[in-house]
This record gives C-alpha cells, sequence and structure tokens, in this order.
C-alpha cells in the first residue's frame, strides 16, 4: 500500500525507571499509532533524544543518574521536541523547575494512560517551528520599544540582545503581540498555545509568563511589556 501524502508518525520518547509504567504507557501510545521508545535513566534518555530526534518526550523527574530537570536542560540545548514532565510528589517547587528548564507541560502520578495519550495528542496539535530552519512565510518583526519578535525566524530581542526562549515562553509572548490591544484571559492563551483539547491547571500560564518576564527583564509592577490585567490575564503594553 502506498503511503505517498501521508503525514509521518509522531516518534514518542517514553522515559521512566519505572519498567512497568513505561511500557504500559507506550503501549497506549503505540496503539494510537505513534512509534514509541523506551529510556530508564537519565543518560539513556539523552542519548535517545539525540540519536533519534523524538517529537515528544515524556520525562519522570525522578530518574537514576540524572533527574528529569537536568535531562530537560540538556535535551533543549539541541531539541526544539514537546517535553511532558511526570512527577510523583506534589510539590510545586518540582513542576516550577520542570517548567523553568523547558518543559511544555506537566502532569501528576497517578494518571490514566488515556489522560497522558490525550496530552501528547493536544501538544502534537501545537504549531512548531524546528530548530535551525525559518517558515516560509516572512511577516514583519514586532516592535515594541526596546522589544522585538521575530515570528517567522522565532527569535527575541531586547535592546538588540538576543533572549533565549522556551518554545511555550516564545508562544505565549508572539500570542500576546499578535493583538497587543486585547487583554488575553488564560483560558484564551491556554487555547491559542496548548490548543482547546488542553485539560489541565490554568496556573500553568502565570508560570510561564513569570519565565517570560524574567528572561526579558520586565517588572511585574511596573512593566515595559507584559502587563497583567487584573481579574482577566495579560497583554502587551505598559502599565
Amino acid at each position: 500500500m502506498s503511503t505517498e501524502g501521508a503525514e509521518p508518525v509522531a516518534q514518542i520518547l517514553v522515559v521512566d525507571d519505572e519498567k512497568p509504567l513505561a511500557g504500559m504507557i507506550a503501549a497506549y501510545l503505540s496503539r494510537d499509532g505513534y512509534q514509541t521508545r523506551l529510556a530508564h535513566t537519565g543518560p539513556d534518555a539523552v542519548a535517545a533524544a539525540l540519536e533519534h530526534a523524538p517529537d515528544v518526550v515524556i520525562l519522570d523527574l525522578g530518574l537514576p543518574g540524572m533527574d528529569g530537570v537536568e535531562v530537560c536542560r540538556r535535551i533543549r540545548t539541541f531539541s526544539d521536541c514537546y517535553i511532558i514532565m511526570v512527577t510523583a510528589r506534589q510539590d510545586e517547587l518540582d513542576k516550577l523547575i520542570g517548567l523553568s528548564v523547558g518543559a511544555d507541560d506537566y502532569i501528576t502520578k497517578p494518571f490514566s494512560a488515556r489522560e497522558l495519550v490525550a496530552r501528547v495528542q493536544t501538544v502534537l496539535r501545537r504549531p512548531r517551528t524546528p530548530i535551525g530552519t525559518t517558515p516560509h512565510v516572512e511577516e514583519p518583526a514586532r516592535v515594541f520599544g526596546g522589544l522585538r519578535v521575530d515570528t517567522a525566524g522565532r527569535e527575541v530581542h531586547v535592546a538588540g540582545v538576543l533572549i533565549d526562549l522556551t518554545p511555550t515562553e516564545f508562544d505565549i509572548l508572539a500570542t500576546l503581540t499578535s493583538r497587543p490591544k486585547l487583554a488575553f484571559s488564560r483560558q484564551q492563551i491556554l487555547d491559542e498555545v496548548w490548543g482547546e483539547g488542553w485539560a489541565g491547571d490554568d496556573h500553568i500560564v502565570d508560570v510561564h509568563v513569570a519565565h517570560l518576564r524574567q528572561k526579558l527583564g520586565d517588572d511585574s509592577t511596573t512593566p515595559r511589556y507584559v502587563r497583567t490585567v487584573r481579574g482577566v490575564g495579560y497583554r502587551m503594553g505598559p502599565g
């Protein structure tokens, strides 16, 4: 049977030292048509991501050899793949740390395999430009004082200095700058960036915005770029 014109199968790397759990997750993903690989230690996860270039990494926080935060940090040096952090700990700090090093989403154990598959399906619906490529459609850069957002090249400069944003941070900034006079609610940002099928706590938006502001050198009390609209969400513009 010819596969000409068929969409490529998404590659998923499942990283968890609990081998039965990792196998169960991989089985559910394979059943939904994804190609899966397994890794059970931190170093093996980095090596597998480097060798196989997965589209999504499902990454447990507690791993032998190298924890999930460090694995995430290292993968982000060479890959723009989606990373979903998995943690058995309820401590909010774990989630904040994971997101600060470039994770796109998190899920807390225990969870159903179907819930995780739904998260994978949702992140894969988000458009992303691979590292080192430029879209064919060019668009003028968006300029807000010293802030310059190049959506075509997915680059952000502040006062001429290139700012290293995670893909999710960039997507949030691109959303806000697309309609700078509009106050976006957290749900609108979730719908724009994560997709309408995403199911989770909208607090994840606040976490990413806080990291975005920090990188832009923006102060939430006297913002130059990202303003909090009380009772609504966020918009571009000074306070």
